[in-house]
């Protein structure tokens, strides 16, 4: 016994018509590039303009050879015993050498090094 469901057609079958149906498929087929292409262009414009915004926003930290500048004391580095009282920067240190922009050597007011390079992010000028 075949039930009623199964039987009867849906109005979209009823109504397919196979040539119509190719038109229709070759046509967003055509169009499915220049679709494409226009979402491309938005999300460049869209780049654009969010990096605009921050850019005009963000203050660049321009740091030379022998300024002072605290170091941010990372979560890995911090004393746990210190908890939420501990320090968040360390220093001053004396900017030893600028690798490239924003990346640079530190030593200490001693003339000991610290072992590795350090991005602007995580450092602040001291000022005396």
């Amino acid at each position: 016994m075949v039930s009623v469901e199964v039987g009867s057609g849906s109005l979209r079958r009823d109504r397919y018509i196979k040539e119509e149906a190719e038109v229709k498929q070759r046509l967003y087929l055509d169009l499915l590039e220049e679709t494409s292409e226009n979402s491309r262009l938005r999300l460049a414009t869209y780049q654009q303009r969010v990096a605009r915004y921050y850019n005009k926003k963000v203050k660049g930290q321009l740091l030379k050879v022998g300024d002072l500048v605290l170091r941010k004391v990372m979560p890995n580095i911090k004393n746990p015993q210190h908890r939420v009282f501990g320090a968040n920067w360390k220093g001053p240190y004396k900017i030893k050498a600028i690798l490239w922009k924003g990346t640079y050597h530190l030593k200490d007011l001693e003339g000991k090094l610290v072992p590795r390079a350090w991005n602007a992010e995580y450092l602040r000028k001291y000022y005396q």
